[in-house]
């Protein structure tokens, strides 16, 4: 089975845990330190006696008990994101343009975090999942009924964890899409602010050029209150389009 957590040591690719199970012996085989065996290395010295089995069991009770603590963490993590993403969507006209993208972009981060350690997560479970069955069908000859019940509980509890993962994942998934729905709205808002201006520096421009071209039989070139009537042009020009804009509800 994989183990959720990945290794830097081995590119961050998921670490192989694998058993070998017998009545009299339990091998494992692992490349970094595992968190359920620190507890069950406790409780073999405690109790020297204690059999294979009942240390495979142990050790699988301690990895579902582990698996689910790590998703309760990631659905913390979910909760948390899901009411930053949703609050910076009402709170966005009073905070700096910069600073919600930033927001956005850490957003981004995070879910995608996420989503890498429940998929992570999932491998692991559904590992187990086959690790237990296997036991459970191989071993039922010689396994004591109490472990057996055991193993039926931890197959359970492994179900409920998958199908607790897999909302989770949707979960995730549907935070991507407000997040980068919330993108798209921000970037819209961009081009509606550009759009508005340049079309509210056309007629201006358009003004002062026809006045700018210098032509001999124009009229207001001799005209005493010329220029004043120009800049007025320009500025009348200027507020009508922004006041059209804002009655409509663009602005």
């Amino acid at each position: 089975m994989p183990l959720a957590r990945p290794d830097a040591s081995a590119g961050f690719a998921p670490l192989p845990l694998g058993f070998i199970l017998s009545p009299e012996l339990l091998i494992t085989v692992r490349y970094s330190e595992v968190h359920a065996f620190a507890k069950v290395k406790a409780q073999v010295e405690m109790d020297p006696h204690m059999s294979s089995a009942a240390v495979f069991v142990a050790l699988i009770n301690g990895m579902v008990d582990f698996a689910a603590d790590m998703l309760e963490t990631s659905s913390n993590s979910l909760a948390a994101l899901s009411a930053s993403t949703f609050g910076q969507e009402g709170a966005a006209p009073s905070i700096h343009r910069k600073r919600v993208t930033h927001a956005l972009r850490e957003s981004l981060k995070t879910v995608g975090g996420a989503g890498d350690q429940l998929s992570r997560i999932r491998e692991s479970l559904l590992g187990l999942q086959r690790i237990v069955g296997f036991v459970s069908e191989m071993a039922a000859g010689w396994l004591p009924p109490e472990l057996k019940t055991q193993l039926k509980t931890a197959q359970q509890d492994l179900s409920s964890l998958v199908d607790f993962e897999a909302h989770l994942t949707d979960k995730t998934q549907f935070l991507l899409d407000a997040i980068l729905g919330f993108t798209n709205t921000e970037q819209n808002e961009i081009f509606k602010v550009l759009t508005i201006v340049s079309v509210v520096g056309i007629p201006p421009t358009l003004i002062a050029s026809m006045y700018g071209m210098n032509f001999h039989n124009m009229p207001e070139l001799a005209w005493r209150w010329g220029y004043p009537y120009g800049l007025a042009l320009i500025a009348l020009s200027t507020l009508l389009p922004i006041l059209w804009f804002k009655r409509r509800g663009w602005w």
